[in-house]
């Protein structure tokens, strides 16, 4: 398994939904965290930053996967960033990642997914910081 893999796994899970950066930051950073041992990771190098675990490379491979028809991007202009979602070949090639996978990680992945899209903004970021409050370091957000 690769990182685009896990990528793709992870969004597969929602089933269509779109998801914020800080949605697909902080699922990726939890799988890393809590299941790396189960899929081959960690995956990527998460640090702390403004809205705390952040790997810019993250954003590099959605892109590589929006050229492979694979992720959609959401691109506004009258916002600076983006949103995320899986194309139907991206849906499809995550599901197969996931049926390939152990189990007990394809479903920690799903409550994984729901849980981070779920919360508000502030509820998630928060949520993460009083878990992993290293996460906290650089910081702008007082949660």
């Amino acid at each position: 398994m690769d990182k685009r893999e896990i990528i793709l796994a992870a969004l597969a899970t929602a089933d269509g939904a779109i998801h914020t950066p800080v949605q697909v930051q902080k699922l990726l950073f939890l799988i890393d965290k809590k299941i790396s041992h189960l899929v081959g990771g960690p995956y990527f190098n998460f640090v702390p930053y403004t809205y705390g675990p952040f790997d810019i490379g993250i954003y590099r491979l959605l892109e590589e996967l929006e050229e492979k028809e694979e992720v959609e991007i959401i691109r506004n202009p009258t916002l600076r960033w983006s949103k995320y979602r899986l194309t139907i070949k991206g849906q499809e090639k995550g599901m197969e990642v996931l049926k390939e996978m152990d189990q007990k990680a394809a479903d920690y992945i799903k409550e994984l997914s729901l849980f981070v899209r779920k919360l508000s903004f502030a509820e998630l970021v928060s949520a993460i910081y009083k878990e992993y409050p290293e996460m906290k370091e650089n910081s702008v957000f007082a949660g």
